[in-house]
């Protein structure tokens, strides 16, 4: 069993959007504990836990902007639209699933930072890889005991659907059936257990097959 590594506390009213948040943030860093806390009440009762990162709502940050300034915290401010905030980095919770997916992963690319990007993380990734020419010689997901090994040719499929094509343009791509890429879109989604096509763009970037300006 994989113990969490780091915990990230998401701090927002709207609980509907910080449970969502939290489910991406999962599938993204699936060795982090993501707390969800309804108010700064409720995260202020966990003062001593040792949070890498907090995901905390734009009216909650300025209601407590002494706490979420200090350096030692790593804050993202949640924001409906493109508000920016000077010294603290932003995400537009506004958007449709695969562009806050790409944001989010934009945000992890970048690394650590003063109150940059999102932790790195090493050692919890074993590998799932059929041997091809056009991919990467290996390909790894975490947790191990929570999905199955994609083949070499739903490799390229994810890759390809992560990019935005469509099941046709897909099928033409590879020169094969659109029956058949339906076939392996079916395999790919109950093999990573992904809900849509958001969590294949997840497995496509965090295993380095794309980046995320790519997508």
């Amino acid at each position: 069993m994989t113990h969490p590594h780091f915990s990230i506390a998401i701090v927002d009213s709207n609980m509907l959007a910080a449970i969502g948040m939290q489910q991406i943030l999962a599938d993204i860093m699936p060795i982090a504990e993501v707390r969800v806390f309804a108010s700064f009440e409720q995260l202020e009762t966990l003062q001593d836990t040792p949070f890498v990162h907090y995901f905390v709502s734009s009216r909650i940050f300025f209601e407590h902007a002494a706490f979420f300034r200090e350096p030692s915290r790593r804050v993202i401010v949640l924001v409906n639209g493109d508000l920016q905030i000077a010294g603290v980095p932003t995400l537009n919770v506004c958007q449709e699933e695969t562009a806050l997916v790409r944001s989010i992963l934009e945000l992890h690319q970048r690394g650590h930072g003063a109150h940059g990007g999102m932790p790195h993380h090493h050692g919890a990734m074993s590998p799932h890889y059929h041997s091809s020419d056009s991919v990467p010689p290996h390909v790894a997901v975490a947790p191990p005991a929570s999905r199955q090994e994609l083949s070499a040719r739903e490799v390229e499929v994810a890759i390809l659907l992560a990019q935005g094509y469509i099941n046709k343009e897909v099928a033409d791509r590879l020169n094969i059936s659109t029956t058949t890429v339906i076939t392996h879109r079916t395999h790919i989604m109950e093999k990573l257990r992904a809900r849509s096509l958001a969590d294949i763009i997840i497995y496509v970037v965090m295993n380095g097959l794309l980046d995320v300006g790519e997508i």
